[in-house]
């Protein structure tokens, strides 16, 4: 045997050796041999012929599942292992042995696979990773049905060739598992995507069922983990998805109200009351959120955002009501030191720029708008 071979499956095979000692009919006999030979399929040959002639032959039934279990075909090595098991327990070591080694195999292949698909220069070559990476981690759950790694794995091989649909099976088999963070999280999102994707095409109603079953992944998922920031982040955007806005304010208001230090809860809570443009109010959660951790991002900018469509409500209003105020200004200059400073950011896209452009050219600021807006420009480029 080399020296390259696994312990597990060196212990396999002097397994299948020492039973030669044993009283084996002519068919146990000769697939021993073809084993050793690595002649499967002879082997599988004349071991269907045992277990015809004998069908209570355990041995049979556990060496055509060894057989198996060297092609690869981990369902026909279940099939087996299980057959000879219900006749006796004799070989359940060795069948305990050979399905930990299948496993192992397996998932670290379709690690391996997966590991090299994220890497690859194009996506042709990545998707042919992902395939493979796809079929050892089904193979994993097939081996063992109860492993959440593996399904972990399969749904994340899935999602990043594009294929959300099909990982929605094995994440949903990692939450009955484990309750897992990860499971209802990207659950969540894919239900979210999903419904934003029609709801973009026009398909209310069906876009409606997929906010919801987003709603109700990701309030499971609230329950387990009530701080996590994603999983409030797509709920609320899935409230406001699905048009559930005040059950959803109703919902984070309490959220606020039960960990008032919680700056997820109070982003979230601010992002719901801007969307019902009730400005005032979501200014309060954004600088709440933006004093707990001076560095949040997505509070900055909302809190930004907060003054610029406050200061464009006043404007409007003023103008139906045939007044003349520079109110809404003030609130333009409120804005300016959150969007210059969410510009910053490394992840500043060109709709910030854009709207800090807009804030310059309100209050005046020409040189400085026409350089954001030039940003803006060149990002989009």
């Amino acid at each position: 045997m080399k020296k390259s071979k696994k312990l597990i499956y060196g212990l396999l095979t002097l397994a299948i050796l020492f039973m030669g000692f044993q009283c084996a009919s002519t068919e146990i006999t000769s697939a021993k041999l073809y084993i050793q030979q690595k002649n499967y399929d002879k082997a599988i040959e004349v071991l269907q012929k045992e277990v015809q002639k004998n069908p209570k032959s355990d041995q049979g039934y556990y060496l055509l599942g060894y057989v198996y279990y060297e092609k690869g075909d981990f369902q026909n090595m279940l099939k087996n292992f299980e057959q000879s098991l219900a006749i006796s327990k004799v070989y359940e070591k060795e069948i305990r042995d050979a399905k930990k080694s299948a496993w192992i195999n397996t998932f670290n292949r379709g690690v391996a696979f997966f590991q090299r698909a994220v890497k690859a220069e194009n996506i042709d070559s990545a998707n042919v990773l992902f395939d493979k990476s796809v079929a050892d981690f089904n193979s994993a759950t097939i081996i063992e049905p109860d492993s959440a790694d593996a399904y972990k794995n399969l749904a994340f091989a899935y999602m990043s060739k594009g294929e959300n649909e099909s990982a929605i099976k094995p994440l949903e088999k990692l939450i009955a598992l484990e309750k897992s963070k990860d499971g209802y999280k990207y659950l969540g999102e894919i239900y979210l995507v999903t419904g934003t994707n029609l709801k973009n095409e026009g398909k209310d109603s069906e876009a409606k069922e997929y906010f919801n079953k987003s709603i109700e992944v990701l309030s499971e998922g609230r329950k387990v983990f009530p701080g996590d920031a994603e999983i409030l982040l797509y709920l609320s955007n899935a409230y406001i998805g699905a048009d559930r806005i005040s059950e959803a304010m109703e919902q984070f208001k309490a959220g606020v109200e039960s960990q008032p230090e919680n700056k997820y809860y109070r982003y979230n809570y601010g992002v719901l009351l801007l969307g019902a443009e009730k400005f005032q109010e979501a200014e309060k959660q954004f600088k709440k959120a933006i004093e707990l951790d001076p560095e949040y991002a997505n509070a900055i900018y909302n809190l930004g955002v907060t003054y610029l469509k406050w200061g464009g409500y006043l404007n409007k209003k003023a103008e139906e009501e045939g007044k003349f105020s520079d109110e809404y200004k003030e609130k333009y200059r409120a804005a300016l030191p959150y969007l210059e400073k969410a510009v910053q950011s490394p992840d500043a896209d060109a709709n910030t720029w854009e709207l800090l452009g807009r804030v310059y050219s309100v209050l005046g600021m020409t040189e400085d708008a026409t350089n954001a807006f030039n940003k803006a420009d060149d990002l989009r480029k």
